[in-house]
């Protein structure tokens, strides 16, 4: 344990030493209370990289060392395990991820730090139509980026024309959205490269000239849409939607057929609201929440004949060695 602890100080102090002071690396930081379900344990490494060049510098260590490097949003989407990660988190938490840039023809330049309900805000403030599907997902432009997030009818990459990556090698490019292979809830050029920011533009039928649209028009729609939200998702604290949506059927809707919602682990709570949502009903662990994950899933098999998979992520594991 202390050979442990000492190979992690020592990486520590060499991260440390290869970026700008500006550049936060933290020892044994909890995960729980960055994310929306608030559970989970610490990273053994946690770093807020406050430029390129300082990213580049924390992979290229991090690979030197074949220590896992881990991305952290809006801790929307993901279970911690409680005993936490080991490996470097990243987290884009320096103002400089979060770039809103209007540009010409309607488009948009946006860091992926930035969170995507602000992002919403302030293209309905610009009068850019086509936006107002972001108000209702809670993560940033990266994390929605590699998960091709949706809501209300609408995914991320409708409105994306380009994305600005980094490989793990630290290497940059930008990437059309035509050289990109993205479906449901996944993308695949960002398994493993890191969205630096995405050039956006709403899809077409959405807006015509690019001219400013009413904002006030804009606002009363995205109001419309987080009425929807607040009215079929609970508000208690929780990591989105748990499982995907097998084809033709909806993970929600065969939990609630068999009789699951209000099931109960520790703390962790299958929403009465929608049942494919867990909720934490305060004082839940990693280990109630993944124990209850384990339970729906049998249930469901036993009942329906439906394997369901998970959609929201495990943080430094792999669901098939927990499941």
């Amino acid at each position: 344990m202390e050979r442990g602890v000492r190979r992690w100080d020592a990486l520590a102090e060499n991260l440390r030493a290869r970026v700008n002071t500006a550049t936060s690396v933290r020892r044994e930081e909890p995960l729980g209370p960055k994310t929306t379900l608030r559970v989970g344990g610490a990273a053994r490494l946690y770093a807020e990289p406050a430029s390129e060049a300082d990213l580049q510098a924390l992979l290229r260590e991090a690979g030197a060392h074949e220590v896992e490097v881990l991305l952290l949003g809006r801790g929307s989407n993901l279970i911690v395990p409680d005993e936490g990660v080991d490996g470097l988190v990243l987290a884009f938490s320096h103002e400089i991820w979060s770039a809103f840039e209007p540009r010409a023809a309607g488009r948009i330049w946006v860091g992926a730090g930035l969170r995507l309900k602000s992002l919403c805000g302030r293209a309905a403030k610009a009068g850019l139509v086509g936006f107002e599907f972001l108000e209702g997902i809670p993560g940033s432009v990266g994390g929605a980026l590699r998960m091709n997030a949706g809501a209300m009818g609408g995914w991320m990459f409708d409105v994306v024309e380009e994305v600005r990556v980094m490989s793990r090698a630290g290497e940059v490019v930008t990437l059309a959205k035509g050289a990109m292979h993205v479906d449901y809830r996944h993308c695949a050029e960002l398994q493993q490269a890191i969205a630096l920011g995405a050039l956006l533009r709403a899809p077409p039928g959405r807006t015509e000239t690019g001219a400013p649209a009413d904002a006030d028009a804009i606002g009363r729609q995205i109001d419309v849409y987080r009425r929807k939200r607040q009215e079929s998702q609970p508000r208690e604290p929780s990591a989105g939607c748990v499982f995907r949506n097998p084809v033709g059927t909806a993970a929600g809707f065969l939990i609630d057929e068999c009789g699951l919602k209000g099931a109960r682990v520790g703390e962790a709570e299958v929403s009465t609201v929608h049942a494919n949502f867990i909720v934490n009903r305060g004082a839940a662990s990693g280990a109630d929440v993944l124990e209850l994950i384990r339970r729906v899933r049998a249930r469901v098999r036993e009942i329906k004949g439906v394997e369901l998979q998970p959609e929201v992520l495990l943080f430094g594991k792999k669901w098939e060695d927990v499941l």
